[in-house]
């Protein structure tokens, strides 16, 4: 049991030391594009998978409600395609589960909106289907990914590929990145409130 809580922290460190020295620019890049969104009066629309799809959840939540308890500040538009389980289970049903984020993005399509597109293995295929169909629309297209950045990579306008293979400590660095990117937002729009903290 020690051997495994060991080794399991050892590869978290590892992988996040891996985030810090090689993937700081994507980082920066990715949140400059979601913090220009939120300056235009574009709304952020998140979608993922299983625990992708908790991250989406957690981090639309982060931005409507509020990241740190210290800086108070309006609600920022962000939604997770993730919750609506009539939406999810109809377009399912009626399309295909590969439609279940493409209809949705369809739906709320708006060039000044951006998709933050999540997925460990970059292959996730609603997850593109969803991509692609913000690319028709002109949004801007966000990747949230891991390994070598599947087939997502390629239609993001900016992209973190967490630079491993294993899900836990991709899904790890995802919400790590999430609450980088909330704070720096709340850095940038709210730099006086933030400030007082």
């Amino acid at each position: 049991m020690e051997a495994v809580i060991q080794r399991s922290i050892e590869e978290s460190i590892a992988t996040k030391q891996r985030l810090l020295t090689e993937c700081g620019d994507a980082i920066a890049e990715t949140a400059k594009l979601l913090i220009r969104t939120l300056q235009h009066e574009g709304m952020i629309l998140l979608c993922g998978n299983g625990g992708s799809a908790a991250d989406a959840q957690h981090i639309a939540t982060e931005l409507v409600v509020r990241y740190r308890s210290s800086v108070e500040r309006r609600a920022l538009p962000a939604l997770a395609l993730t919750t609506d389980t009539s939406l999810l289970t109809a377009a399912s049903n009626d399309y295909s589960f590969e439609e279940v984020f493409a209809r949705q993005v369809q739906a709320f399509a708006n060039p000044l909106h951006c998709l933050v597109c999540i997925s460990t293995s970059g292959r996730s295929e609603n997850v593109r289907r969803a991509a692609e169909e913000a690319k028709m629309a002109d949004m801007a297209i966000v990747g949230l990914l891991g390994g070598d950045g599947g087939t997502i990579a390629p239609l993001c306008d900016a992209a973190v590929i967490v630079p491993s293979t294993v899900t836990a400590r991709i899904q790890e660095s995802h919400i790590l990145i999430g609450h980088i990117w909330c704070e720096l937002i709340e850095e940038a729009l709210f730099a006086q409130s933030a400030s007082r903290q």
